[in-house]
């Protein structure tokens, strides 16, 4: 599978939960996507919603990792939706299993890992033994099932992403590591992105597969992507359309799409800086229009 990954572009989803709250009217409570699986609408419509996905890889000739709708789907947010661990563990599976559906040789299937806490903030704290223990119980499903890797997103400090690695590694599935960064460049904890990486790193011995930055405007981090071994390790990016705060996103009553065009540009930008990037896709706000261009721009010829 990493070998795979190194060869070519790849694309991945956009905004899921924005897409499915603000363009198909559906409520997520707690924004959770994966509550969506439990009733037939519910599954039409990530089935729809992938496959606008896998057509701009079929037509752009590309690969395509597709994330499962699990990025609510652990322990602390199951509980408060009403998932007993029997019930969560079994909504992962049929997460994987409607992908599998989906399926074809561009498609690497990847189980999505969200934070214990907040995607925004620093609001949970675990070591990174801690954070091994529990996201343990969710990487352990995936890895009896036919995902190919794990991506944990939106995480905001490292101790939790070491932990994510290490669990991946027990289980014996590659993991992503995918960091949000403030308007400044840095975590939510404060931590610069490349210090993070290079923690995440030594504390592994370089287990993660590769590391992402996801739910930050790129205006938002490129200043910080100055020549460093450390840039060698990045290899993907899921901006968001918006380019306002994480603060200023928490209040929004109204979708900020950007523009897709503006936001590709930026992408290639960023091609630019990242020597290893080929991996490239969406968070908040953006739809398959801005995966579409934003693949144009990074695609060779």
């Amino acid at each position: 599978m990493t070998r795979r990954l190194g060869e070519g572009t790849f694309i991945t989803d956009g905004g899921m939960e924005t897409t499915l709250v603000f363009h198909h009217g559906f409520e997520l409570p707690h924004f959770a996507s994966f509550v969506l699986l439990d009733d037939s609408a519910g599954r039409d419509a990530m089935r729809a919603y992938y496959r606008s996905y896998i057509d701009i890889a079929e037509a752009r000739e590309v690969g395509i990792i597709l994330d499962t709708p699990t990025w609510r789907a652990n322990p602390d947010w199951g509980e408060r939706l009403g998932y007993d661990p029997e019930a969560l563990a079994e909504v992962n599976r049929r997460a994987v299993a409607l992908l599998d559906e989906l399926r074809s040789p561009r498609v690497l299937i990847s189980g999505c890992i969200g934070p214990r806490g907040d995607g925004y903030r620093v609001d949970t704290v675990m070591s990174a033994e801690e954070a091994e223990r529990y996201h343990s119980t969710q990487i352990e499903v995936f890895a009896e099932t036919s995902a190919d890797l794990v991506s944990a997103l939106t995480l905001t400090y490292v101790d939790e992403a070491t932990g994510i690695v290490r669990a991946a590694k027990g289980a014996g599935l590659p993991a992503v590591i995918s960091f949000t960064v403030e308007t400044d460049g840095r975590l939510p904890s404060g931590q610069s992105l490349g210090e993070a990486i290079e923690q995440v790193d030594a504390e592994t011995v370089r287990a993660a597969a590769y590391f992402m930055v996801n739910c930050a405007h790129p205006t938002h981090f490129a200043d910080v992507l100055e020549p460093a071994p450390w840039l060698e390790r990045l290899r993907g990016v899921r901006a968001n359309a918006s380019s306002k705060s994480h603060a200023e996103l928490d209040e929004a009553e109204e979708l900020d799409q950007g523009d897709p065009a503006e936001l590709a540009g930026a992408y290639r930008d960023l091609s630019n800086r990242l020597p290893n990037l080929n991996v490239v896709g969406g968070c908040c706000g953006t739809d398959h229009r801005h995966v579409d261009a934003v693949c144009a721009a990074v695609t060779p010829g």
